[in-house]
């Protein structure tokens, strides 16, 4: 039976109406303009993009890896409150677990429209390969999606039980719907939630790590033929990489829900906390980078040199320079620099956003320019930039992960509520 837990409150969403408006036309634009030149992708087929058989990877799968490092970094930030129980982070564990389904649903859109036979997407699942890295790395996507959604559960159950006591109607069995009928909401029902809760986030770190944004990079290290790419060191770099845009985007999030959706302050000492975790991420991102450089032109390796040159100083310089060095490190650290910048919530936004962003260069050097270089004398050089269907399919599957995010932090306790689970 359930106990008599204390008054909550529970009303979600913008906290302005002409917001909620200009934000919902902004991201129909954006899922509209996708549908546009999602509808060009399937009439057309490859032939709308730029890809070629010289450079068969562009845009999308430079956005499915960002995306995919977005989840995971999330993920593993959750997992400081949820397994870790650091102190003051379990205000935002259930944000950083929703960003990270979401980001990994995106993910999965830009892998499906990069397919050749977009409608084959299940074949995988039907004729597996136990050899190849990519089969095994699409279950590990499965099981890394049900993982996020059990502990998203056990994280929220409480408070949806107790949201479903305080409705009546619809309303009621909707919420009642998503704590799958549990409604009990005494300590011994709120101690088996975050006993399994734990459980799950321990499951997910090292399936996280070493399958998930850590496999990611494997699919690119195994290819002998790209020494770019053919690296240890490649998957740990991607696992940092993700950490650092994951809890940016946390970051991020935090500050703009708990100031447009809440309607209050953000606490100061745990924006200081994420963006010290930026900071070390950031370090310790530059530095792999760096060593990772080094070793390519200590090798004396052609193939390696001529990639760096095209990433360094090529007609991609721009990429590397401004978006990847300036908006993913050298920026944001100036703006993380001094204390009492951590403990704003406008710089921060501000920090985060620039992160979140020059990630995305990140992801197009690891992906454009190897591919660019030819794999044996003789063969031409790539040439490869997003055509306008690219990119307007691009913009609609982002506007689709927005819409989504918006919509779950406009239904769901996202905030824990008054006598929630981890207080």
């Amino acid at each position: 039976m359930a106990t008599q837990s204390p008054h909550v409150e529970f009303d979600p969403g913008f906290e302005d109406d002409r917001l909620r408006v200009a934000w919902y036309a902004v991201v129909g634009v954006l899922v509209a303009v996708g549908a546009y030149a999602t509808y060009f992708r399937l009439t057309e087929g490859m032939a709308s993009t730029n890809l070629t058989s010289v450079v068969p990877w562009g845009a999308w799968v430079a956005f499915y890896i960002y995306f995919v490092g977005l989840s995971a970094g999330a993920f593993l930030v959750s997992t400081m409150a949820n397994v870790f129980e650091v102190e003051g982070m379990h205000r935002i564990d259930r944000e950083a677990l929703f960003a990270a389904v979401i980001s990994m649903a995106v993910a999965l859109l830009f892998v499906w429209i990069d397919l050749g036979r977009m409608d084959r997407m299940y074949f995988p699942f039907l004729w597996r390969q136990l050899t190849s890295a990519l089969s095994w790395e699409v279950h590990a996507y499965v099981a890394y999606i049900g993982i996020l959604i059990t502990e998203l559960y056990f994280s929220m159950r409480i408070d949806l039980a107790r949201v479903a006591e305080r409705t009546s109607g619809l309303k009621r069995r909707f919420y009642a719907a998503l704590a799958l009928g549990r409604l009990d909401t005494s300590e011994a029902s709120q101690a088996f939630d975050r006993r399994w809760l734990k459980r799950a986030g321990v499951v997910g770190i090292p399936l996280a790590i070493f399958m998930v944004h850590g496999g990611t990079g494997v699919l690119f290290a195994v290819s002998k033929a790209r020494p770019y790419w053919n690296s240890g060191l490649f998957p740990v770099i991607f696992v940092v990489s993700a950490l650092l845009s994951g809890t940016a985007l946390v970051m991020l999030i935090y500050v703009l829900r708990t100031r447009l959706f809440d309607g209050e302050s953000v606490d100061p000492d745990l924006l200081d906390r994420l963006a010290q975790l930026v900071i070390g991420f950031i370090i310790v991102d530059a530095a792999l980078t760096a060593i990772e450089t080094f070793i390519a032109i200590a090798s004396l390796h052609p193939h390696e040199i001529e990639t760096w040159q095209v990433i360094m100083y090529g007609p991609m310089s721009w990429s590397f320079w401004w978006f990847m060095v300036g908006f993913s490190w050298v920026f944001p650290m100036v703006l993380l620099s001094k204390r009492s910048w951590r403990r704003s919530p406008s710089v921060m936004v501000l920090a985060g956003l620039s992160v979140v962003v020059g990630i995305v260069a990140v992801r197009f050097n690891i992906v454009v320019p190897a591919q660019v270089m030819p794999v044996m004398e003789g063969l031409p050089h790539g040439s490869y930039f997003p055509t306008l269907v690219e990119w307007g399919t691009s913009v609609g599957m982002i506007g689709v992960g927005l819409l989504l995010y918006t919509l779950g932090a406009e239904t769901l306790p996202l905030t824990p509520l008054s006598g929630g689970d981890h207080e």
